[in-house]
């Protein structure tokens, strides 16, 4: 859109542009900017406009979208274009992915290099390896709090072994997906130690107080996010005898993207890692990037702005980068994440699917589908433009936020079904055969998320333990029924590093002092690589597992119906323990894929009539692609054993 005033100040920034730049072959920069600059422009005016340094921001911020233009190889170029053309390219069934941790999947970066051929192996193409970015030891949040933006951990390696990983992964056609900590940084950061020493330019780059008045004006409106171990949002900083805003940890500082130069330096980190050959951003923590008093400083309307600033301008620079939101909070605030644009996502490309993890998880524990039903129902349609991140497990706890008014209407009482949900998955509930553990539990309301890796929440740990073959069967059929849902639903699946092997808790965590006050370390193991051989010795768990998860992963990218464009239908089956959702291929509306799936440790009957009712014709013979069986049908039922799953199609 062109727009006068807009356009007649970006002329000027553009004469303004330190002589280097206007040297280079800006053209497709140039073009990319023209297009989006009226957005660009509008949004720093509202977030920044009021400042009377704004048109000496707005040159800075074009200078960094400059030089992260001219800092773009031709390769990576060549990629942009490529993606602009087919711009949906990402919405494909093709993409499935795995999250890990670089000395948990391999000794460091280049051993990580080395081992690639494994997710080809699988059949994995999208790798997520999580924060490797310079932090502190001890105090890091697993990474999360960094102490410089634009180095590797020397724990892992170094930039060049990076752009070596990176350079491997682009020739195998594996996409990798590196963290950005949007919210805060370690209190070891650069900007961090220069705000103590007394620099006022980097003091605001912080929430820095010197009395309580204005935190405590915060306070009143903010929740805890670690009520046990950090208590507060404001950590009093003795050599600069302020309060410093702390939202997570003490040691992690909350960024003030009330100052643009916050800002472009954190697009100027975006831009570092798109040019070497990143090609999905984690931007973490977003929902807490703008403080507001008298609000609780999550998903704020100006958080949201700074995310569209950001994607606009990453557009402009390396368009075939996405960015993913990382933002785990309530369905009808998660979709917001995309954008508000109907055809075009306007923030991030991609979400976590958390609602449907946890509600995955309560259909477990309850041996029914009402809630995953009701749920499912309630979740935003996305855009068109956008897709979710389908999970299991991550590396974070597990915490069952799903909507109270459906838990209402399913006939549970929210505070004594997430008790039930705790105890069943810390297996203190008779009967279950999970083994996780509690995290952060509130012994007031007996609420708290939950640790554990998949197979022991799903009960292998506990099968094996006992040396119980029957319960061994179960636990890898429930297993892999979770993932026939993940990999059907729409959307990019996640798996997570060691699911495929069915590794089980680690427990190694309570002997490490600087791990054994979190306990999500149970859940984060490390791969024995000899033991991980297993895999290719029939009969094994190992075997079991990794052989079933490589075909349904090969079956998955065969079927245009399972490429994610709001194409999916959930049916009522009459049957409270199934879940079933109709897949439709757009081009070819006849291409349908029927996905069942029974939370029932009992066999369950799918009512031919339902689907008859619904006007789909199953007159023709229907085969199960995931087995290449016709399904067990007794005359006009479809029967599904305990925990099985059909993908179901006609001959």
């Amino acid at each position: 859109m062109y727009e006068q005033v807009s356009h007649s100040l970006l002329n000027a920034i553009l004469d303004d542009l330190k002589p280097e730049i206007r040297r280079q072959d800006l053209r497709h920069f140039y073009t990319r900017l023209g297009a989006n600059f009226y957005a660009i422009y509008s949004l720093f005016f509202r977030l920044y406009g009021h400042r009377p340094d704004f048109k000496r921001q707005m040159l800075g911020l074009v200078e960094t979208m400059a030089e992260g233009y001219i800092n773009r190889s031709p390769e990576l170029e060549a990629l942009d274009i490529a993606r602009e053309k087919d711009h949906n390219w990402f919405l494909s069934q093709q993409w499935v992915g795995m999250a890990l941790y670089t000395n948990g999947f391999a000794r460091n970066l280049r051993d990580l290099a080395d081992k690639t051929e494994y997710f080809q192996e699988l059949g994995v193409n999208m790798i997520h390896v999580m924060p490797i970015l310079k932090c502190p030891i001890g105090k890091s949040d697993g990474g999360y709090a960094v102490s410089d933006f634009r180095q590797i951990d020397d724990r892992v390696g170094d930039l060049e072994d990076l752009q070596h990983l990176a350079s491997e992964l682009r020739q195998r056609q594996i996409l990798l997906v590196l963290d950005i900590v949007m919210n805060h940084t370690s209190d070891e950061h650069t900007w961090a130690r220069k705000a103590v020493a007394g620099d006022p330019i980097y003091q605001d780059y912080y929430y820095m107080y010197e009395s309580r008045d204005i935190p405590d004006l915060f306070e009143r409106s903010m929740p805890e996010v670690f009520p046990e171990s950090s208590p507060g949002n404001f950590t009093w900083n003795e050599e600069t005898q302020r309060w410093v805003m702390t939202v997570f940890h003490d040691y992690q500082w909350d960024l003030n993207y009330s100052n643009p130069e916050v800002f472009i330096e954190m697009l100027g980190v975006v831009l570092f890692w798109a040019n070497n050959g990143v090609d999905i951003m984690r931007l973490d923590a977003v929902a807490f990037l703008w403080k507001e008093i008298g609000t609780d400083c999550q998903n704020e309307r100006n958080a949201h702005l700074l995310l569209q600033l950001m994607k606009d301008c990453c557009q402009a620079t390396a368009p075939g980068v996405l960015f993913i939101a990382e933002a785990i909070v309530a369905p009808v605030e998660v979709i917001k994440y995309f954008g508000e644009d109907a055809i075009s996502a306007k923030e991030c490309e991609i979400a976590y699917n958390a609602t449907f993890m946890a509600l995955l998880w309560d259909a477990v524990a309850t041996q029914n589908a009402r809630l995953l039903t009701r749920g499912l129902r309630s979740l935003p349609n996305k855009l068109d433009r956008a897709t979710w991140l389908n999970y299991l497990r991550c590396h974070d706890d597990i915490g069952f936020g799903f909507d109270d008014q459906d838990v209402l209407a399913v006939g549970y009482q929210p505070r004594s079904h997430r008790r039930f949900l705790t105890d069943f998955f810390c297996g203190e509930f008779e009967g279950s055969p999970s083994r996780g553990l509690p995290f952060m539990r509130n012994e007031v309301t007996g609420d708290a998320r939950i640790c554990g890796s998949l197979a022991s929440l799903a009960g292998l740990e506990k099968a094996m333990q006992e040396e119980n073959p029957v319960a061994i069967n179960i636990a890898i059929s429930r297993i892999l029924m979770l993932h026939s849902l993940i990999f059907s639903f729409g959307g990019i699946p996640l798996l997570y590093n060691g699911d495929a092997l069915g590794l089980l808790n680690d427990y190694s965590y309570q002997q490490d002092p600087a791990k054994v006050s979190d306990n999500r370390w149970v859940h984060r193991p490390s791969i024995d690589w000899q033991h991980a051989e297993r895999r290719h010795q029939s009969g094994t768990v190992e075997n079991r597992l990794f052989t079933a998860l490589r075909r349904m992963i090969a079956i998955r990218k065969s079927l245009d119906a399972f490429a994610d464009f709001n194409n999916r239908e959930l049916l009522d089956t009459g049957n409270e323990h199934l879940l079933c959702f109709l897949r439709s291929y757009q081009q070819r509306p006849s291409e349908q894929v029927l996905v069942v799936a029974n939370f029932h440790s009992t066999p369950q009957a799918l009512p031919v009539d339902v689907l008859r009712r619904r006007g789909l014709d199953f007159t023709a013979p229907l085969i199960d692609v995931f087995t290449g069986r016709r399904p067990h049908q007794i005359e006009e039922n479809i029967l599904l054993q305990s925990y099985q799953f059909y993908w179901l199609k006609q001959v």
